[in-house]
Formats: structure tokens, C-alpha cells, sequence
């Protein structure tokens, strides 16, 4: 925004300084002026004037000396006051350079005024917070950024290589060509769905509703049953009415991701899955544990990266785009939840995501 220019914070200061400093100059003198006129050195004429009584010297002496120390007052107060509050603003000049640099794109410097807590430091502190959430979210965006380029690179080049394939010998069986195109199409598809359904989830553009995760679980549960018998895996589901407030839509996705991933990443055979709701003071819990390998607790924080697939990169017919926790995540903070994830100690993975609750007596009749 262009404004006009004006006089500066610091000049303001010392001038306000300098008034005051001044004014307090001119009431001491009216009550050195008001104790005299009582004391009698001075007296009014026949005329109303003021003037000496005999045998003072005060108009030619005190008015003079008065106009000196009023000189010597807004002096010293212009000086004293452009000092002072030069020394006061410093702080803010420090924090306004390094609000400049940021807005060039700088994020990796902070302020860090040394001393005491104030209001310039707590300013300096909070700004400095902001500096550091924000580098870390720039970061993550790039490394999102980079990892969902290369993956939605993989599919096309795999086309590409189909296609290349297929003008090259054209009497090759198509059938086969048609198939792997569609499977790479419908992955490549996925893929920027999951995407969207990312950033719509950053954005928090969607309207908060009552949601009970209990249902949610339910219907995960039931469309993922089929999946879960062919490979072998028991899901188990139970816990109470769990009341909150978000998107149904993204609340059922965070749900079925995360039963999805719970019966992937899973025992070969006789595996089982563990779905629970609860209820805490101010809070609601949905967890889901699976039985499973060993995991590294060096790993588990970062199975919620965009593109992490356990403990390697693997591209399978269930593997999903790698994207099914860092969605979960998402979801989870833009509800205002927290997410958790623990290793179990006989192998495999419990996951607990908390959201705030609901009134059940007001919000759920």
C-alpha cells in the first residue's frame, strides 16, 4: 500500500518528550510565580500589573533566568528525547530488518534480541516462531513438490515406453498393451486425486458438519472387508459414539486410509486389525493397530511423508501412491487433531488420531 510520508516513530518520540519535558518547565515556573505573589515579593499596581515590591530585583532577575532554563529545557528534551528513543527503537529496527528480508524470501535468519522479556521481545520471539514454522513448511512444500513430480514422471514415461514399444512392432499383441496402459492410466489418476484431495485438506475448504467416527469406521470397515479376506486379515471393530465436527467426506477418507494401510502392511496370513473409537475429556480417539513386522521407531515418524511406503519404495497392486498417512496427517491437522504413531512391541503399527469433541447432550439428540 502506498502512503504519504510522515514523520517518523522516533522523531514523534523525542518531540512528545521535548512537550512534556516543557510543559513541566512552564508549570514549575507558574508555581515559583504563584508562591512569590503569596510570599509577597511580588504585588499588584493600582493599574492590575504585576510588578516587584520594593526592595526586589525579581522581573529583572527571575524572568530572564525562567527564559534561560525554558531554552535549556526544549534543548535538552529535543536531544535527550531523540537519544532515548533511539535507544528504545532499536529493537523494532532490528525486527523491521529482518521482516524486510523475509519478505525477499529469506526465512533461514531470525532476530533473537538478547535481554529481559517486553513487548519488543516478545514481538522479536513470536516473529521468530513464525520464521521458523514457515521455513519449515516452505521445505516440506519443495520436498512435496519434487516427490510428486517425479512420481506423476513415472507413470507418463511408463506410457511413453508402451507406446514407443508398440509403433515400434506393430503387430504386437495390443491386448496386453491396452491393459498395462490402463493400470499405469488409473494410477497416474489416483495419484493427482490424492493430490487434490491434499490441498483441499491444506486449504481447510470444506464445511464443518457433525460426524460420528464411529460410523466412519463402520463404513471403512465394511468397504474393505472384501480386501482384507483376500488376504487373509481379521478386522475387528468396536468402541463407543465418538461425536466431533469436520468434513464427512475427509474424515471417512482419513478413516479408510488408514484401515487400508493397517491390512497392506500386514502379516502375510492370520493377520488381524484392530479398529476402536473412544471418548476423552474434550477429545475423540480412533485407533487402528495391525499386526505386522518389526518397525524401526527411527522409521515410524516418517511413514507420514508424502511418498513413503514402510520400509521401502514398492509398487505392487495395493501399494497405493504413498500418500495414504501423509493424507491422514493432513486431514488430521486441519481438524485441529493431533496424529500418533507407535510401534507395537510384537510387531506392527498403532495409529491414534484424536480430534476435539462435541457436546453429546447439545449436539447429538
Amino acid at each position: 500500500m502506498d502512503r504519504a510520508p510522515g514523520l517518523s516513530l522516533r522523531l514523534k518520540l523525542t518531540l512528545s518528550y521535548a512537550g512534556f519535558l516543557m510543559l513541566a518547565g512552564v508549570l514549575l515556573i507558574a508555581t515559583v510565580w504563584l508562591y512569590l505573589l503569596r510570599k509577597g515579593e511580588l504585588a499588584y499596581n493600582e493599574a492590575g500589573a504585576v510588578q516587584a515590591t520594593p526592595g526586589t530585583m525579581f522581573l529583572k532577575a527571575f524572568a530572564p533566568t525562567a527564559a534561560a532554563a525554558m531554552t535549556f529545557l526544549l534543548v535538552f528534551g529535543l536531544l535527550g528525547g531523540w537519544i532515548l528513543a533511539g535507544r528504545m527503537l532499536a529493537p523494532l529496527n532490528r525486527i523491521t530488518d529482518a521482516t524486510r528480508m523475509a519478505t525477499t524470501g529469506s526465512l533461514s535468519h531470525r532476530i533473537r534480541l538478547p535481554g529481559r522479556k517486553d513487548e519488543f521481545r516478545e514481538l522479536a520471539d513470536t516473529f521468530d516462531t513464525m520464521l521458523a514454522r514457515l521455513e519449515a513448511h516452505v521445505a516440506e512444500q519443495r520436498r512435496f513438490a519434487a516427490n510428486a513430480s517425479h512420481e506423476l514422471r513415472t507413470p507418463l514415461a511408463v506410457s511413453k515406453s508402451l507406446l514407443d514399444v508398440a509403433r515400434a512392432d506393430p503387430n504386437r499383441d495390443t491386448g496386453v498393451l491396452i491393459n498395462r496402459l490402463h493400470a499405469v492410466n488409473t494410477r497416474a489418476i489416483d495419484l493427482t486425486e490424492a493430490l487434490l484431495l491434499v490441498s483441499r485438506a491444506e486449504r481447510r475448504s470444506f464445511t464443518r458438519e457433525h460426524v460420528d467416527l464411529s460410523l466412519m469406521a463402520e463404513e471403512a470397515t465394511e468397504t474393505l472387508l472384501p480386501l482384507a479376506e483376500k488376504h487373509g486379515i481379521t478386522i475387528e471393530t468396536r468402541g463407543d459414539i465418538a461425536p466431533t465436527t469436520g468434513s464427512p467426506a475427509l474424515l471417512l477418507q482419513l478413516t479408510t486410509n488408514l484401515v487400508h494401510n493397517a491390512i497392506i502392511h500386514n502379516l502375510p496370513d492370520q493377520g488381524t486389525v484392530w479398529v476402536t473409537t473412544g471418548v476423552r475429556p474434550g477429545a475423540v480417539v480412533l485407533t487402528v493397530e495391525n499386526t505386522g513386522e518389526q518397525l524401526a521407531p527411527d522409521l515410524v515418524p516418517t511413514l507420514t511423508e508424502p511418498f513413503q511406503r514402510g520400509t521401502e519404495r514398492i509398487h505392487t497392486d495395493h501399494a497405493g501412491v504413498g500418500l495414504g498417512l501423509a493424507i491422514v496427517k493432513t486431514i488430521t491437522h486441519a481438524h485441529d487433531g493431533t496424529l500418533t504413531l507407535t510401534p507395537r512391541q510384537a510387531g506392527g503399527l498403532r495409529i491414534s488420531v484424536e480430534l476435539p469433541t462435541q457436546n453429546p447432550r447439545s449436539e447429538w439428540v
